[in-house]
């Protein structure tokens, strides 16, 4: 099973492979724990991740009717920077995903949107955009099912918007 670790290994082509390839999987909830995926494949990779958790962004809670999200940032994970979760076509392939929709929620991401997929049982991937072009960083959210985060029903028959 693929773990959130060997994606720090993984080049971003790879990375966006994996991506595609992926179902939407079941929207979340709970607490995911994430790491930036920057520099992936590259010595300085992992120094990043711990760097980019430590000191800026460490996850996403999601509530838990899967309709929104706050960002867990700085050291202290305070909650910050809110979502609005719902699935919808993907920009990378038209396929769903689960979109975190940035733009009615927040004055400081207004311009983002990410979009996460189910690589791996409670393992997601995201790609990120930004003004609608691709940004080149990626992030994974771990959700660990005995913490009380499980994901809701499968999206795979949802109606995309």
């Amino acid at each position: 099973m693929l773990t959130a670790t060997e994606l720090t290994t993984t080049p971003g082509s790879k990375l966006d492979e994996l991506f595609a390839a992926a179902p939407a999987g079941a929207v979340p909830v709970g607490i995911g724990s994430g790491q930036a995926l920057v520099a992936t494949s590259s010595f300085a990779c992992r120094p990043l991740v711990a760097f980019v958790r430590l000191l800026a962004w460490r996850g996403k809670e999601f509530d838990h009717e899967g309709r929104t999200l706050l960002n867990l940032i700085g050291p202290l994970g305070n909650r910050a920077i809110k979502a609005e979760v719902y699935p919808d076509a993907s920009r990378l392939d038209g396929r769903p995903c689960i979109v975190l929709e940035y733009s009615k929620t927040s004055r400081v991401a207004g311009w983002v949107r990410d979009e996460i997929r189910e690589v791996a049982p409670g393992l997601y991937l995201g790609l990120v955009y930004v003004r609608s072009k691709r940004a080149p960083l990626r992030f994974s959210l771990r959700f660990d099912p005995s913490a009380g985060s499980a994901p809701k029903p499968s999206l795979e028959n949802a109606r995309v918007h």
